[in-house]
């Protein structure tokens, strides 16, 4: 059975603090796609099929390498992935900033995604190998603040940006992660803590068989069914909020950067306040209570007519809160789903079912939802409808979903 690495208290915040930051930015480095979305379509005039598949770019390359990361990745230190991982994923971001052409873009972002799928499965994989499991729920918590921070912060301020530097454009954001990566890069060198593969058998013949085990333990199935179903009942919404806000809804587009403030703000507290709940009142039971509760403001959001701004904010404001806030106990219940000795496997083979999972969610959405002769957008109450019915199936499976035998 695998031990856990000891930290003192102060280490071990700034551990969870420098995880949130790698965390932050490759979360915002994939969110900030969504927002932009207007503006990418009339720069590229793009249709939100091909919008649908800029997002959608990201996360597929994201699985695709989570599945190959999940054959080698405990055969490696955590410490020399994760920085290894990260110097890659700013590069790529870098990238996307000097794209010049919808085609290059498409490129940059899988190249970013093919690095940020890594790094969201050994985050996790961090507090799974540092974290006892009676605190796990808040220092997960923590980390998915990161979620809130890159609303409340990074998306507003990427936005501002866009309308403050109309030289750099939709390019700025971008920028903006890259500058903000490179520091943290700098303060990860001195704060993650080395922890040595477990692995004695490095035989090539050998690589595959840490996924096969993963794949024995029904457990483990049922929480990548779970984490599937999640990422269907958030994004075939959330990438195209913004289409459907500005141009059917007509929240003004110099307003994005407050939807986002205003609901990340929101979030940002309430992150971790449903992490204490879960630890206090069982990971299940709360998830089950959000994810009811998440239903909603997505069926709001979906089906709104036209209406003032500040009504627009009292249903993105719960969603942001709701729909994010499902994931701090999912998250944790998942974490804890796994086998101690192939936490970073499954981590990885979980992450790689995250990314297809969103990549899915998004294509399908952009294929759903089209535009009229008019402009407007069509059909999103459909994509509505079906991120419902995933999140009831994630209600059902929730219960099923066992902490590992001795999990540590």
């Amino acid at each position: 059975m695998s031990q856990l690495i000891s930290l003192n208290p102060e280490h071990e915040k700034k551990l969870l603090l420098t995880l949130a930051g790698i965390q932050f930015t490759h979360i915002l480095d994939f969110m900030i796609i969504m927002p932009l979305g207007p503006m990418l379509m009339r720069a590229f005039n793009l249709s939100t099929a091909q919008f649908g598949l800029l997002v959608s770019a990201y996360t597929f390359t994201a699985a695709a390498s989570a599945i190959l990361a999940a054959t080698i990745i405990d055969r490696f230190n955590r410490r020399h992935v994760v920085l290894l991982f990260y110097a890659a994923f700013i590069i790529a971001t870098a990238l996307c900033a000097a794209a010049p052409s919808y085609a290059l873009l498409l490129i940059a972002r899988a190249l970013a995604g093919a690095f940020g799928g890594v790094l969201g499965a050994m985050v996790h994989t961090y507090i799974g190998d540092v974290i006892p499991y009676e605190r796990r729920g808040r220092a997960t918590g923590v980390v998915m603040s990161a979620f809130a921070l890159s609303t409340v912060v990074g998306v507003p301020l990427g936005l501002l940006f866009v309308n403050f530097i109309p030289g750099l454009g939709w390019r700025a954001p971008f920028i903006f992660v890259a500058l903000m990566g490179s520091g943290l890069w700098l303060m990860a060198q001195g704060i993650l803590p080395s922890i040595p593969t477990r692995v004695t058998d490095m035989r090539i013949s050998q690589t595959f068989k840490p996924m096969m085990r993963v794949l024995s333990y029904p457990n483990h199935w049922r929480a990548f069914i779970f984490m599937l179903l999640l990422m269907l009942g958030g994004f075939t919404v959330i990438p195209y909020i913004t289409l459907y806000s500005t141009i059917n809804i007509g929240f003004p587009e110099s307003y994005l950067p407050l939807m986002y403030l205003v609901g990340g703000a929101c979030t940002f507290f309430t992150a971790r306040f449903f992490g204490h709940m879960a630890d206090k009142y069982g990971k299940a039971k709360i998830f089950r209570i959000i994810a009811v509760l998440s239903m909603l403001p997505i069926l709001a959001i979906t089906h709104a007519p036209a209406l003032p701004w500040w009504a627009v904010l009292g249903i993105s404001t719960p969603f942001f809160i709701l729909v994010s806030g499902r994931f701090v106990p999912g998250m944790a219940m998942v974490t804890s789903a796994a086998e101690p000795h192939l936490r970073g496997t499954f981590m990885s083979m979980n992450s790689a079912v995250q990314s297809a999972g969103s990549a899915i969610a998004s294509l399908l959405a952009g294929h759903i939802i089209s535009r009229n002769a008019e402009g407007l957008i069509e059909h999103y109450e459909l994509v509505g409808y079906i991120a419902c019915a995933a999140t009831l199936a994630t209600i059902w499976l929730a219960g099923k979903i066992k902490p590992a035998g001795g999990v540590k």
